[in-house]
């Protein structure tokens, strides 16, 4: 049975997630608005957009889960997953932001295109990969949000997915970026604060630190390792799972679009720092709950659901067990959703955007208005949702998977394009082309061979996708005739950060 006062919280929280996007919608006056909230975000609104757009239903519900499946060697996670941020800053921010604004760039499609003079074909293979791997990591994001929906109102998994994309959905779709920024910085602090008050909370109720480490130790000895012998978290598979977060992360679509909302590229000086201290914080925290999930469940405080992704329930169950008090369940499954939807909402418009201004303004119908590029951006959310809604109705065993496979994707397809456009001259379009194909090609490969246990690798798949996407630029690029030399000219090609500095 539902409790009133966890219904009450919860869709409280609901309503104000749309009254924003009401509210946003009044700013949205043309694609600039809606899809780059007018590029006006000061300092702690970028801030808490890049923490909010890697911080994912991974962060709350996967690290933990994880933890709670490996253990300790699994920790190098809560390094390279917020450097990712500082890397996306100052790699790729520092550069483009300051040709977005001088050449209007709406997405980095327009960089890529600007950089390798390929209008079309470019544009078409760089959108569509976009929005395959965002609704891959999407379908993670849904699942995530089921997860909490089906804990605190014991709806069937079905339901539990469609109301979340529904929400998500209404307030993305009529107030886009504007919307976005404003619920990711309500979404942000609401996770920060439940995380501190939480994680504590269920580490204490595991009998603390020492308690946990013995409990883990007599398990399993692995658990209490910085890496293991074979399977999983090796040291090599550790080496390609940093590579994988921290520049995977980087440079995916939802994350590397929000730099070309910044007001001012002074933001990028401090924001790497906050950013990776307030969410390599959080991300300790919910690690060590997940740790402390172990304890719960060996010593019967917890009984996790029958599912195959049972870990991805553990911190959600262990916040449960240690604060038996229903009032506030439901606010704590607000702090949950906060964490999963702030980056939800982030892949919807980044999927809307780049179906309808690099897919259907710019290569099927470039006479469109923008009045017309605006409502089929909305429409290409709304059937984002509902496409990624039927992915997830069957998540594979352990959350983190599905988010990381997503991760892995865009790092064997984006990485190498975009790090070569930014610091390599000999990089060609025909070399970009390559790159980009057999990086989406391989990864989907090496990843299907993993999912289905085929044949076990050593790293993670993504790296064979990266090595052949590095081989691809480089052979193709010195095989093909060199861009020209204005071009490299205005997109500021070269090893370097920024002109003069």
């Amino acid at each position: 049975m539902i409790d009133p006062l966890d219904l009450a919280i919860v869709s409280l929280y609901f309503v104000i997630l749309v009254g924003i996007g009401v509210w946003a919608s009044r700013k949205v006056h043309d694609m600039n608005d809606y899809v780059l909230a007018g590029r006006s975000l000061g300092f702690w609104l970028f801030t808490m957009l890049m923490i909010g757009s890697v911080c994912s239903g991974m962060s709350l519900l996967g690290v933990s889960g994880l933890g709670y499946t490996f253990g300790w060697p699994t920790i190098w996670e809560q390094i390279f997953v917020p450097l990712s941020i500082a890397f996306c800053i100052v790699f790729f921010g520092v550069k483009i932001h300051g040709l977005a604004r001088k050449w209007k760039y709406l997405t980095v499609q327009d960089y890529l295109v600007h950089r390798y003079n390929s209008p079309r074909a470019l544009r078409s293979l760089s959108a569509l990969s976009g929005i395959v791997v965002s609704m891959i990591y999407l379908a993670g994001q849904y699942t995530a949000v089921s997860i909490v929906l089906m804990w605190i109102f014991s709806l069937p998994h079905w339901l539990a997915l469609l109301l979340g994309a529904c929400i998500v959905t209404i307030y993305t779709v009529i107030g886009g970026l504007y919307a976005v920024t404003w619920t990711t910085l309500i979404q942000g602090l609401i996770l920060i604060g439940g995380v501190l008050v939480m994680a504590p909370l269920v580490i204490m109720k595991a009998g603390g630190f020492s308690h946990i480490n013995e409990v883990m130790a007599a398990s399993n000895p692995d658990f209490v390792r910085p890496w293991v012998e074979s399977g999983l978290f090796t040291p090599a598979y550790i080496v390609s799972f940093s590579l994988l977060l921290m520049i995977g992360l980087a440079c995916a679509p939802h994350v590397i679009n929000n730099i070309l909302a910044v007001r001012d590229s002074r933001f990028f000086r401090w924001a790497p720092l906050i950013a990776f201290c307030i969410y390599g914080l959080v991300m300790l925290l919910l690690k060590f709950g997940g740790f402390a999930g172990i304890v719960l469940v060996k010593e019967g405080l917890i009984t996790l659901p029958p599912v195959k992704n049972a870990g991805d329930f553990v911190f959600i169950y262990g916040i449960q067990s240690a604060i038996p008090h229903i009032a506030v369940w439901g606010i704590f499954a607000v702090v949950v959703l906060a964490a999963v939807m702030s980056t939800t909402d982030r892949l919807m418009l980044t999927i809307g955007t780049y179906f309808s201004w690099d897919i259907y303004k710019n290569i099927i119908r470039p006479g469109a208005s923008d009045r017309q590029v605006l409502l089929v951006s909305r429409v290409a959310v709304g059937v984002a949702a509902a496409v990624t809604v039927i992915m997830a109705l069957d998540p594979p065993a352990m959350l983190v998977w599905l988010i990381w496979a997503g991760i892995g994707i865009m790092f064997a397809t984006f990485a190498v394009p975009l790090l070569a456009g930014l610091y390599w001259r000999r990089a060609t379009s025909q070399g970009a082309l390559a790159s980009m194909a057999i990086g989406l090609a391989a990864s989907c490969l090496f990843g299907g061979l993993t999912y289905f246990k085929v044949v076990p690798l050593p790293v993670h798949f993504s790296m064979y996708g990266v090595i052949l996407s590095v081989a691809a630029m480089v052979v193709v690029s010195l095989l093909t005739p060199p861009t020209e030399a204005r071009i490299l000219e205005e997109t500021e090609t070269g090893p370097f950060l920024r002109r003069n500095v």
